[in-house]
């Protein structure tokens, strides 16, 4: 089978990552089908951003191994970056740019060529609305005009697979919505999605399955009803959260971001 057939977007398989004595994320394994929204909840502390560090190839594991479509991030990290992108929880800019010169530099650093990269960027404009905005420097932007932005440079290169940590933060109500018509219309074209977030009514709503994580240790994987199962509770993704956590997160506080 080759990468381009390979049956999950993303695999993890007993993944860990340690500093020095202390292990940040223990033994983790998933699989992510294509076109799947997959959310990854924990506590603070719990190892969610070593996770999403390893996954986009900016920190490696101890042990295990990570492959974006069916490509080794160790040993074919280019053809498994090449198919990802990720949205940090605080959206980085070069301030002395204009949008449209920070969307044309990440168009060059994805090798897109000139008339496909104009395409693009025409595309993810109007997408986005950042027409009223896209020629200001971008140090004059808005929390919600960088998120924006960030955003549509991450899509530019048309990823298979989208990694986003705390979207919702600092947005209104309108660009939440729209934040979450923008993730099921990616999900319904064939983009899996790596949710970390701490907005569990947004989580619930988008979700097909919800990975929980605590003491860097995977302790429920599954929909919604399935962790209501494993909870034996009926109730909001909140109150199920809160159970399956609740034993032990003090003993593994500060073991990992």
């Amino acid at each position: 089978m080759t990468a381009t057939e390979a049956p999950f977007q993303v695999q993890l398989e007993g993944v860990s990552r340690r500093y020095g004595e202390h292990w940040a994320v223990r033994d983790l394994s998933l699989d992510l089908k294509r076109g799947e929204l997959f959310a990854f909840l924990g506590p603070n502390g719990a190892g969610k951003t070593t996770t999403i560090k390893m996954l986009c190839g900016l920190l490696r594991p101890t042990a295990g191994t990570i492959k974006v479509c069916g490509h080794d991030l160790a040993t074919d990290g280019l053809a498994a970056r090449a198919n990802l992108s990720y949205v940090p929880d605080l959206p980085f800019l070069y301030e002395h740019l204009t949008g449209l010169e920070f969307l044309e530099l990440v168009a060059q650093l994805h090798g897109l060529d000139p008339e496909r990269a104009r395409d693009r960027i025409a595309t993810v404009t109007r997408q986005f609305e950042l027409e009223k905005f896209r020629d200001q420097i971008t140090m004059r932007y808005s929390h919600g005009m960088r998120q924006r932005t960030v955003f549509a440079a991450a899509l530019l290169h048309e990823p298979k697979v989208l990694v986003v940590d705390e979207p919702t933060v600092g947005l209104d109500p309108r660009s939440v919505r729209q934040l979450k018509d923008l993730l099921r219309e990616l999900v319904a074209t064939g983009t899996t999605i790596f949710l970390s977030s701490h907005s569990l009514d947004v989580v619930q709503e988008l979700a097909d399955r919800i990975g929980i994580i605590t003491g860097g240790k995977l302790i429920g994987c599954g929909t919604i009803e399935e962790l209501r199962s494993q909870a034996s509770h009926a109730g909001h993704l909140e109150d199920v959260f809160l159970r399956l956590t609740e034993d032990g997160e003090g003993d593994h506080a500060g073991e990992g971001a």
